[in-house]
C-alpha cells in the first residue's frame, strides 16, 4: 500500500510573545485510498493541520513526506507545484467566482497547472462536472445554483486536476441536511473509486462517514478507536 500522507513528529509554533504551538509532536500516516476524518472543536488546531497538509504552511520541526517526496526540502516554487497536482481543496465556503459559470469555474483550477494544455481545460471540466452529478449545469452562474450544487461544483474543481488526495475542510458545514446528504454521498463515492479522502470537521455524524477517526485537541493528534 502507498503511503500519501506522512507527519514525522511534525510541530508547528507561531511566533510571539509569546510563541504559540498549534501542532505538538503530530505524528501520522495516511495510506492511499484510506478516508480519515479530522475531528476538534474550534482552536484545536484544525486549521494548522490543514495548512500542513495542503502545503499552504510548513513545519516549524519535523518532517513530512507527500506522496512520497520531502517537503521540509522544497523550494516555495516546487511546493506550489507539488500542491497543484497533488492536492485537491474542498472548502466550508465554496469559493466560487459568481460571474463565471459552473464549467468556467472548474476550469479556472487548472489555469496554473502546465500539464494539462488550454484545449483540454473545457472537456476535463465538464467530465468532473459530470462525476458529481452535475453534466446538466454546465453553463449555470453560481447564483442559480443550490448551496449543495455549489459546492459539487466545488468538489468537481477540486478533482479535475485529479489529485492523489481530496483535502476537505468542513465541507457541510453550510448546507442543509439534505444538501449536506448528497455531498457525502458523493465523497463515500469517491472514496469508493479508491481516491484517499481527509474530512476536517467538528461534526462527529460527518466523521463517522470515515474509516478512520482522528481527534485533534490542544495540537495533538489521537487515533479514536471504533466501537466493535
Amino acid at each position: 500500500m502507498t503511503t500519501v500522507i506522512e507527519f514525522r513528529g511534525v510541530e508547528r509554533t507561531y511566533p510571539g510573545p509569546p510563541p504559540v504551538p498549534a501542532l505538538k509532536h503530530c505524528d501520522l500516516v495516511v495510506q492511499r485510498g484510506e478516508y480519515v476524518a479530522i475531528v476538534g472543536p474550534s482552536g484545536s488546531g484544525k486549521s494548522t493541520f490543514l495548512n500542513m497538509v495542503g502545503l499552504l504552511d510548513a513545519p516549524t520541526s519535523g518532517s513530512y513526506l507527500l506522496d512520497g517526496t520531502d517537503t521540509t526540502a522544497l523550494s516555495d516554487r516546487d511546493r506550489t507545484s507539488l500542491r497543484g497536482r497533488t492536492v485537491g481543496f474542498v472548502f466550508q465556503s465554496f469559493h466560487l467566482v459568481p460571474h463565471r459559470s459552473a464549467l468556467e469555474n472548474v476550469a479556472l483550477a487548472m489555469v496554473y497547472n502546465r500539464r494539462v494544455p488550454r484545449v483540454q481545460r473545457a472537456q476535463q471540466a465538464e467530465e468532473a462536472l459530470a462525476k458529481v452529478g452535475l453534466g446538466h449545469r454546465i453553463d449555470a452562474l453560481p447564483t442559480t445554483l443550490s448551496g449543495g450544487e455549489q459546492q459539487r461544483v466545488a468538489i468537481a474543481r477540486a478533482l479535475v486536476a485529479r489529485p492523489q488526495l481530496l483535502l476537505c475542510d468542513e465541507p457541510t458545514g453550510n448546507l442543509d441536511t439534505a444538501s449536506a446528504g448528497k455531498v457525502l454521498a458523493l465523497l463515500d463515492g469517491l472514496h469508493a473509486d479508491g481516491m484517499t479522502v481527509l474530512v476536517i470537521t467538528h461534526d462527529r455524524d460527518v466523521a463517522e462517514r470515515g474509516g478512520r477517526t482522528i481527534t485533534i485537541r490542544d495540537g495533538s493528534l489521537t487515533e479514536t478507536a471504533r466501537p466493535l
